[in-house]
This record gives structure tokens, C-alpha cells and sequence, in this order.
């Protein structure tokens, strides 16, 4: 008797296969080989009749070659992190594409000398907020808040009050991603309270700066008490804001949240935010405030480390100069409308 395994197709039949290799030529070799044999062996051990080991490839095949997959948001949470936060739009999505190839990130096509990196980017970002006197992208939220205390702080002391000492996501705290830079911290206050007698009495010539941060999601209610930066403006030291979640302008439905040109206006000396939060674009970390701040930042060795690559620029840019995001839109829905939809 026959042993039905000969009965199992070889390698090179399958893969000669037409869709099977249009399938190569899109996801790559590696890939598809490893479904081939995943399918060979399941015809081996009886799981599947050799002639299904054709269609058990082609079923096991992905879309792509990413190990992402695209999901449905669900959750009632507009930017949730464990779903990649904003939605890009289209017109990022576009940008996107269009940078993959080979293009002219940091050539100036005029003159044919070397150009300045994310110029369009950073242009529309400037032209988004206008009290910045200068901007700076990096590579996230948290990277713009290392960069300022390396640049700025590295040796000596960050004020914060205590109650802003929060956990970021993850197990990560702004204390130890601070800390981690060679500053030092000198907190004020007490968890629910602070005033500007608190910061007053801990600035001194060792001072880097005032650190202001936005605690997010963490909300201490009742018997409470904060200082605005248009009062800590009055310390005589710079003032840096992180307000986190990206928004670049006050938001009628979002009265409470801070915004980078508000903050600016009070008198921070440099914003630090998201850029795949509200402002719904990339992940990117935003810097935007005092012109030689801001150079100060964007010459310091460990910028080139956290620098952004073609693609968040193309996306940032297109976030900022195109149509209202996928973010923008689910904030200002209908709530009857999303009712209606959800039934």
C-alpha cells in the first residue's frame, strides 16, 4: 500500500502555482514558503487531503506583508492607544505613499544643494500655531519632553509640582523619564495642591526650568489648588508646558483641555506635545515656543537620535495643510447620529 504523504505536492509545484506566485512577488519568498510548509505538514499528519495543500496556502496568506491588521474602533474611546490613536487621513495616507519612494526630503530642487530637512512640515506646523517663534518635530511625546531636559536641564534642577508627577502609559513616569536626562527634580506642593509661593521658594540658580505637564486622564477633584504658567511666567525662569495631547488651538468642545498657541500666549517659553493625539496625525513628538529655545533643541546630538523619518513628515504635513482628520470628525459627531449608526 501507497504511503499517502508521496501524495503531498513539492515545494517547487506549489510555489509555481500562478497565485501562489503572484503572492510571492507581493509578500516575499520567506513568507510564502513558510505557508507552504505549514500546509505540506498539515497534509502529512492527515489534517487536510493533499490536494487541498493549494487552498490551505492561499488561506493562510495575509493581505500584507505587515503582521498588523486593520480593526474596527469600537471602543467609545476616540484615541486609544492600544489601537494605534488617531486615524491618518486620507490625505496623509496619500502623503504617505507618495514619500515612499525616493524623494526630496532634504534637497532643495531649485538650486540642487542640500535642502532643509521637513521643511513643509515644519512650515505648516509654525503657520498652525503662530505665537511659536520657532518649531521642532521629534519622534513622539516623550521624546520632545527628554530632548528639552537633556538640552536644557542636564546637571541641574526641573520644578514640578507634585501632583503632576504622573505615570504615562506602559510603566512609564515622567519622574524617571526626567531623571533619566542628568536633571535633577525639585518638587512643590503636595499631591492636591500647590501655589506659586511653593515654586517660588524652589527656584533658584540652579534652575533649569519650570515644568508644567498636563496630567491626561489622571484628575484629582475636591480640595485642590494649581498654578497657571501665566503666573510661574512671573518666576523669572522658563517655563516649559507638556500639554500631551497634541490640540495646537482652543476647542469649544474641549474647554478644559490646554492648547499649544494658549499656552504659548501665557507665556510658556516651549510646548511639548503629541502629534497622534488630537491634532490627529503621526506619532510625533511637537516643540514649539522660544526661537533660540527651540534652536538650542534642534542643534543638540541627541536631536539626530530622535529625529522623524520621511514618512511622519510627509503625514505630518498633510495633517496640518489638509481637510479635517479622521479625529476631527468623530469629535464633532452627532451623538444622535452615532445612536442611530450603533442600532
Amino acid at each position: 500500500m501507497s504511503d499517502p504523504r508521496r501524495k503531498v505536492p513539492r515545494t517547487d509545484t506549489v510555489l509555481a502555482e500562478p497565485q501562489v506566485a503572484a503572492a510571492e512577488q507581493r509578500l516575499g519568498r520567506s513568507l510564502v514558503k513558510r505557508a507552504v510548509a505549514d500546509a505540506q505538514q498539515r497534509a502529512r499528519i492527515g489534517e487536510i487531503a493533499p490536494d487541498a495543500v493549494f487552498d490551505a496556502v492561499l488561506d493562510a496568506l495575509p493581505e500584507t506583508a505587515s503582521g498588523l491588521h486593520p480593526v474596527l474602533n469600537a471602543t467609545g474611546v476616540l484615541l486609544h492607544t492600544n489601537l494605534g490613536r488617531a486615524p491618518l487621513s486620507a490625505a496623509a495616507r496619500e502623503a504617505l505613499l507618495a514619500a515612499a519612494g525616493t524623494t526630496d526630503v532634504e534637497l532643495d530642487l531649485i538650486t540642487g544643494g542640500r535642502g532643509r530637512r521637513g521643511r513643509g512640515a515644519l512650515d505648516a506646523l509654525a503657520v498652525a500655531v503662530p505665537p511659536a517663534g520657532a518649531v521642532h518635530v521629534v519622534n513622539n511625546g516623550a521624546a520632545a519632553l527628554v530632548l528639552a531636559a537633556t538640552a536644557l536641564a542636564a546637571g541641574r534642577e526641573i520644578v514640578i509640582a507634585r501632583g503632576e508627577l504622573v505615570e504615562i502609559g506602559d510603566g512609564f513616569r515622567v519622574p524617571d523619564l526626567l531623571t533619566s536626562t542628568g536633571a535633577r527634580l525639585r518638587e512643590v506642593g503636595t499631591t492636591n495642591r500647590v501655589s506659586l509661593a511653593d515654586y517660588a521658594c524652589a527656584v533658584g540658580e540652579n534652575t533649569a526650568f519650570v515644568l508644567k505637564v498636563h496630567p491626561s486622564n489622571f484628575v484629582i477633584s475636591g480640595f485642590t489648588a494649581a498654578v497657571p504658567v501665566a503666573q510661574l511666567r512671573e518666576l523669572g525662569v522658563p517655563v516649559v508646558a507638556d500639554i500631551g495631547s497634541g490640540l495646537l488651538a482652543s476647542h469649544p468642545l474641549l474647554p478644559d483641555e490646554p492648547d499649544a498657541a494658549s499656552m504659548l500666549a501665557q507665556g510658556a517659553a516651549l510646548v511639548t506635545a503629541s502629534g497622534d493625539k488630537l491634532l490627529g496625525g503621526p506619532q510625533a513628538g511637537l516643540l514649539l515656543g522660544d526661537a533660540e529655545l527651540v534652536d538650542r533643541l534642534r542643534r543638540h546630538p541627541l536631536a539626530r537620535a530622535l529625529r522623524v523619518d520621511k514618512l511622519t513628515l510627509a503625514a505630518l504635513e498633510a495633517t496640518l495643510r489638509g481637510p479635517a482628520t479622521p479625529t476631527a470628525t468623530a469629535l464633532a459627531a452627532d451623538v444622535d447620529e452615532l445612536r442611530a449608526r450603533a442600532h
